[in-house]
């Protein structure tokens, strides 16, 4: 991979509304940056923790799940029993995840994030959304911006714990 600006440098993401744009800019930058991240990361300690912090792999299926908890929320819906499944296992070892597997998950959760961005309805930003079974209230725009940022949170994160893991 060249040298390239950030995401955001780059100029608009084409069909993503302007007001969205950050969304999907910070999205793809996560995407960019995992890539890079998981190019030499050792397979073998993919469920190891670093001092009892999160494994890469909780990581990697939580920045899949709750990209796909929050777009949830904001097309209006509840969580169906798989995605409560899938949130209740996160971070439990399964040899069959692999590094690739996970990766090729997020990547499309990202893509499945960024078609629902493409054709958000902006009149419908700020309305009024629900989380979770307490039904707290949020808006559109806050779930969406909310998944951005909780990914570069994660991604922040994975970067000290790969960096740390390869060198120990």
């Amino acid at each position: 991979m060249q040298n390239k600006p950030e995401v955001w440098l780059r100029g608009p993401i084409p069909q993503i509304p302007i007001l969205l744009q950050p969304v999907a800019h910070a999205l793809l930058q996560a995407r960019e940056e995992l890539e890079k991240m998981l190019i030499s990361f050792p397979e073998d300690k993919l469920w190891n923790k670093f001092y009892g912090m999160a494994s890469t792999a909780f990581h990697l299926q939580h920045l899949s799940g709750v990209l796909d908890r929050l777009f949830t929320y904001a097309k209006g819906e509840s969580l169906s029993g798989e995605q409560f499944a899938y949130l209740k296992n996160e971070g439990f070892e399964k040899l069959e995840l692999t590094t690739r597997i996970l990766f090729i998950n997020f990547v499309n959760q990202v893509d499945k994030a960024l078609i629902q961005l493409e054709n958000a309805n902006i009149d419908l930003l700020t309305a009024t959304y629900y989380v979770g079974k307490a039904k707290i209230q949020t808006t559109q725009m806050g779930l969406y911006v909310h998944a951005a940022e909780h990914t570069m949170r994660h991604i922040g994160q994975l970067v000290v714990t790969i960096n740390a893991l390869k060198s120990s």
